[in-house]
């Protein structure tokens, strides 16, 4: 890997697709940074509308009128095709080889650049001395391919470049990795991280790993800690890790010192710039405001954008359908790909367009759209926007675009695999990431012990949107709802709530729906899940569904705080009453917010409530 020549062209491969800040004012100069720069893309718009499509493993056909044109709805290898009437969208029409489509691209929009002055003049005297650190707590996911694609840019600028692994962090953040765990986590960060560093050419030997624990227990840095925890308001600490360090409403105080050490780390490690997501930025500006109270330099601060989950949202360790492990097998890689969000022509929180992006296009510098000859045979992609460009007008399909990113993704994961197959490091990963289902065993002796912990995490509980509601046929207090909850189809429910909730209060409603309880008739008709609401404790008795914050999708995943990490059972087995019993501690607090034990339901935008049922009961 030969380093570029000139501090220029230095500068350009360093900051290309990121954002600098850092040793500088409060405004922000806008500069470009080279022809692939684009600016990511976060939040939701106004008025956005988002729909699932999902895969079945065989084809399902449905006509919906004469005189239509064909359009493919399904995702993956086994295709669903409707017919709609011409002209009806936003469904993408699959056109014969040829079809127009494709324009002009469009001008990138320029980065945010601060401190770049800074980041020259040291290129110009030597080479820029920078470090990349992760806390060890959940499994690395396919994101991580984005900061290493660029630690291999810094390495060609001839970066001197620090990798650490945060053990002491992962600690500190709200026990994310408990200390028993560390060490092995920490062992299998290093092997996994080198890996991924592996399989995309990246030298080791121009590498320095450190882990934190290294010299975060000696003396000079233990009383900086305490030096800045003298300086450092709760306030100024709080906010700084409100988007890395896990927020709840009595935050602990390892978690507000969680900040102070990532700045001091800058000064211990004696590096120039530290590299990490933009939702470090926060910890980045602490940085800059609190190292120089303690006679420390400011430091360059450079961000790569976060890659969307497949569920639209930031990709999270802690959110399993976000994700994409390292170690997933090619049959999981296909099961996410299938469930992801990737709504015909919509390139808003896209993970699968994002995904792209941010680490197939930095990787190969091309893209190839898999896909049939009668709908135009394979095409490459050379930049990102004319790919994005087809997407929106509809000339590449969901389908295609996910079975493309499954055949890239897995050639660069099957090394990974192939490196985790042996059986060291098979038992690392399970002592690790040990079995939720195996943390307590039963007792000895006893005889009808339930091995499995009763914990939140085991319900499948979702954001659901009401598509349509009608009295059942056979009973007057029942209504038949078609609930959408990120699935193929809409799931069936079957509600008591004809007494207590109008029918056009439901029509079009977010709830919150339990989704892996065993499907049950109620009079002749099969209910699919169960909706959550808050019911009065005296009478008359008064019932209001749940209500998810606002601008949530459906599908997204409802948690109860602290559990956020666990994967939900595939259905509950009745007779083990784990809902029953869980739900013997769900409350609605005296601010009408859902808690099971005083711990709260949350979605990634928020807290889930109810109107005004306050001390009241959940089922």
């Amino acid at each position: 890997m030969e380093p570029v020549p000139g501090p220029q062209d230095k500068y350009e491969l360093i900051t290309r697709n990121l954002q600098v800040c850092g040793v500088g004012g409060a405004a922000w100069d806008r500069l470009g940074l080279g022809s692939g720069s684009v600016r990511a893309r976060f939040g939701l718009g106004s008025g956005s509308a988002w729909a699932r499509f999902g895969l079945g493993s065989g084809s399902a056909r449905a006509r919906l009128g004469s005189g239509s044109v064909r359009a493919r709805l399904g995702l993956g290898s086994g295709s669903a095709r409707a017919r709609f009437p011409a002209g009806s969208h936003p469904v993408p029409i699959r056109f014969p080889s040829g079809s127009p489509g494709a324009q002009s691209g469009l001008a990138p929009p320029a980065q945010e650049v601060l401190g770049q002055e800074k980041l020259m003049s040291i290129l110009k005297e030597r080479e820029l001395r920078i470090y990349w650190g992760t806390a060890t707590t959940g499994k690395p996911h396919v994101a991580y391919f984005v900061p290493m694609s660029k630690i291999a840019d810094f390495l060609k600028a001839g970066c001197e470049v620090t990798i650490l692994f945060a053990d002491l962090h992962a600690y500190l953040d709200n026990m994310k990795a408990p200390w028993e765990l560390l060490e092995l986590r920490t062992r299998y960060y290093e092997t996994v991280i080198k890996a991924v560093l592996e399989s995309i050419g990246v030298p080791l030997e121009k590498l320095k790993f450190v882990r934190g624990t290294d010299y975060q227990l000696s003396r000079e840095y233990t009383l900086d800690v305490y030096r800045l925890s003298s300086m450092v308001t709760q306030h100024d600490a709080k906010k700084a890790g409100a988007e890395v360090v896990k927020e709840v409403e009595h935050p602990l105080l390892s978690g507000l010192l969680y900040p102070s050490l990532q700045a001091l780390d800058e000064e211990y490690l004696k590096v120039d710039a530290q590299f990490g997501g933009v939702d470090q930025r926060k910890i980045f500006t602490f940085a800059e405001k609190y190292l120089p109270s303690l006679g420390y330099a400011k430091r360059i601060h450079l961000m790569n954008p976060m890659v969307p989950g497949l569920t639209g949202s930031k990709m999270s360790s802690s959110e399993e359908d976000s994700k994409i492990d390292l170690l997933d097998r090619k049959e999981d890689v296909k099961k996410k790909l299938k469930k992801a969000f990737c709504e015909p022509g919509n390139v808003e929180n896209n993970g699968v367009l994002s995904f792209i992006k941010h680490v197939l296009f930095p990787l190969k510098s091309e893209f190839v759209v898999l896909r049939e000859e009668k709908w135009g045979g394979n095409k490459t992609y050379t930049a990102y926007e004319a790919l994005e460009k087809d997407f929106a007008e509809q000339v590449v399909h969901p389908g295609d675009l996910k079975n493309s990113v499954e055949v890239a993704l897995n050639k660069l994961l099957d090394p990974i695999r192939e490196k985790f197959n042996s059986p060291e490091l098979k038992k690392l990963t399970n002592a690790a990431y040990p079995d939720p289902s195996k943390a307590k065993p039963a007792e000895k002796g006893t005889k009808n012990s339930e091995p499995e912990n009763v914990v939140p995490s085991r319900l499948d509980i979702r954001v659901g949107k009401v598509i349509s509601v009608e009295k059942h046929p056979d009973a007057d207090s029942l209504y038949v709802e078609k609930i959408d909850v990120g699935e193929p189809e809409p799931r069936t429910v079957v509600s008591g709530l004809v007494q207590f909730v109008p029918k056009e209060q439901l029509q079009d409603r977010l709830v919150v729906l339990l989704c892996n309880l065993k499907p049950q008739k109620m009079r002749g008709v099969e209910s699919q899940g169960m909706v959550l609401c808050a019911s009065s404790l005296g009478e008359p008795r008064l019932v209001e569904p749940l209500d998810p914050p606002a601008g949530c999708c459906a599908g997204e995943r409802v948690y109860v705080e602290g559990y956020e990490g666990g994967q939900p059972d595939e259905e509950l087995k009745p007779k083990k009453k784990v809902f029953e019993k869980l739900q013997a501690d769900f409350r609605v607090s005296e601010d009408c917010v859902a808690q099971w034990k005083q711990r709260n339901f949350l979605t990634k935008l928020g807290r889930v409530s109810c109107k005004s049922l306050k001390g009241g009961s959940i089922s």
